[in-house]
């Protein structure tokens, strides 16, 4: 099973900047897509942005041109830049990776998030 870590969460102001980062470990794994899930306080879990183990990445319209995901396979670990941030933007952040563990299926794993409060 991965496990998954996140850091980086904390207080802004609106306009600031905040860079989330996951890290995977475990054993005889193989990530494939990652991605950045948010919860709202009231609201359902969205996804935000993934990125697949070649490096394609996909952006929620919300976020386009403020958020940039990146990764490091060598290091199984994946960042995610916020800058511009929008008091609508205020969540608590959950890093979400997919991954083979030797067998034929596509396994999944969450961490257990990190708060991220914009303040206007």
């Amino acid at each position: 099973q991965v496990h998954l870590v996140e850091s980086g969460g904390g207080l802004v102001q609106s306009g600031g900047s905040l860079t989330l980062s996951c890290v995977a470990s475990g054993s005889g794994f193989h990530l494939t897509t990652m991605g950045w899930y948010r919860q709202a306080p009231g609201k359902e879990r969205e996804l935000v942005t993934s990125i697949t183990n070649q490096g394609i990445t996909d952006y929620v319209d919300i976020v386009k041109g403020r958020f940039t995901i990146s990764r490091d396979n060598a290091k199984n670990t994946m960042s995610l830049q916020m800058n511009s941030l929008k008091p609508e933007d205020t969540a608590i952040y959950y890093c979400n990776a997919k991954y083979y563990n030797g067998d034929y299926y596509e396994y999944e794993s969450w961490g257990q998030g990190t708060r991220v409060t914009v303040s206007s």
